[in-house]
Formats: structure tokens, sequence, C-alpha cells
């Protein structure tokens, strides 16, 4: 079976609560800011059961969207993607209360995030 897609984070260079109200307008989705978090908020698609969850913020680096695929073994994960020609990015980092990601590049430079989601 194949890894999971386990969340979405779309992020902003210039005014991270005005993509926060387009796509909660957009999709109807919920987006609730999460305290002490820089303007970070996490996002209910809405959309049932099993369904992917997202956050919208502030960029750290370059804008864009990004995906986060599960995985049990993040150091594991960054290992197969060196070894498959990508690179890391991101080491295995902690987020207190929301497991740890880790984050590699693809060949052609495209930025694809692990997460461990140990609640899930």
């Amino acid at each position: 079976m194949g890894q999971r897609l386990a969340y979405f984070e779309i992020t902003s260079s210039e005014d991270a609560g005005r993509l926060q109200s387009f796509y909660a307008d957009m999709f109807g989705w919920s987006v609730n800011e999460v305290p002490d978090m820089g303007g970070y908020a996490l996002v209910d698609t809405q959309s049932g059961e099993g369904a992917v969850v997202g956050g919208i913020g502030p960029a750290m680096g370059e804008a864009g969207v990004r995906v986060y695929f599960q995985s049990s073994d993040l150091g594991a994960a960054l290992q197969r993607a060196e070894k498959l020609g990508g690179s890391r990015v991101m080491e295995p980092t902690e987020l207190p209360g929301f497991g740890n990601i880790a984050v590699f590049a693809d060949p052609d430079g495209n930025t694809i995030g692990l997460w461990d989601q140990p609640s899930a």
C-alpha cells in the first residue's frame, strides 16, 4: 500500500490572513488561527471523515503549496529520497503536540513534506 497524503500547506509571502479568507470562502473550509504560531492557521476542509487537513500561514522562505505524506520513519524516508536522486531540505523536526515533520526536494527541486502523524 502506498503512503497516504496526510497534510497540505499553503504559504504566503505577503498576507497570510488574506489567503486564509480566500480559501475559506472559495472552498467552504473552516480556517482557525493557532495561537502562538505567528499567524498560522489550521484548515478543516469540511469534507468528512478521513479528509486531508491542512494549514495556511506565513512563508518561512518561498511561498507556495506543499503536500505532506504520512511516514512512520522520517529518517528512512529522507534516505530513500536521497537514494532516488532527491535531497534533504529539513531534517526531522518536532512540532509539539503535532508530531514530527521533515522535508525533501525531488530531483526537479519540488519540495515535499513528510509527517509522522502520531495522533492520526
